[in-house]
């Protein structure tokens, strides 16, 4: 009876994330949910009370999954620079990824202030992962430095979902990771002499 439940549970969050990968979040209903699963309607509410505890436990799932490969994407770098990068390149790759595109769905829905609450936990576990290593390059607020870094590759996620006509995904790839190494650089700006002093 457990294993039965288990696996019902599961064949449901998997319809809601094709849900969400195809629709968003406003697609992911109860009688579609149910439909996807092959189960009846009344059957979805023995597992879920509502839509945003179905995102919840998504949340709750999904997001430590996405976090542990860009942690070891940044484990495989060689050193600091290399592994900002990473940091940007695995979350864009991700993004695009069939299998991880209900995350980006669920960040750019309409949520419960628990699911958020997930969502915003998730993303400082992500901001940790670059602060040390902005602090390893000599910035002096390197958390407000990882919060800017992250905006990079969250607009990167939008241009790339956009798919715009005649826009190349990797052309947007290569532009996030330029903007954030040129930016980032060894060392923060405010510590070096100023260009165009005019001297004693």
């Amino acid at each position: 009876m457990a294993e039965h439940r288990r696996m019902q549970r599961a064949a449901l969050l998997g319809a809601a994330r094709s849900l969400l990968t195809e629709g968003g979040v406003t697609a992911l209903t109860f009688p579609a949910m149910a439909r996807r699963a092959g189960m009846a309607r009344s059957s979805v509410y023995a597992y879920f009370s509502s839509r945003a505890a179905v995102v919840e436990e998504l949340c709750a799932a999904d997001f430590p999954l996405w976090a542990a490969e860009v942690e070891a994407a940044m484990a495989d770098a060689a050193s600091p620079r290399d592994q900002i990068e990473a940091y940007v390149r695995r979350q864009l790759a991700l993004a695009a990824d069939q299998r991880h595109r209900a995350v980006v769905a669920i960040s750019a829905g309409e949520l419960s202030a628990a699911a958020r609450e997930k969502i915003r936990a998730a993303h400082e576990g992500l901001l940790e992962m670059v602060v040390g290593v902005l602090r390893d390059l000599g910035h002096r607020e390197p958390r407000v430095t990882a919060l800017l870094v992250q905006g990079v590759v969250d607009a990167a996620v939008r241009c790339v979902d956009a798919r715009s006509p005649g826009r190349d995904p990797e052309d947007v790839v290569a532009a996030a990771v330029r903007l954030v190494l040129d930016g980032v650089g060894e060392r923060d700006p405010g510590d070096g002499q100023q260009s165009g002093g005019s001297g004693a």
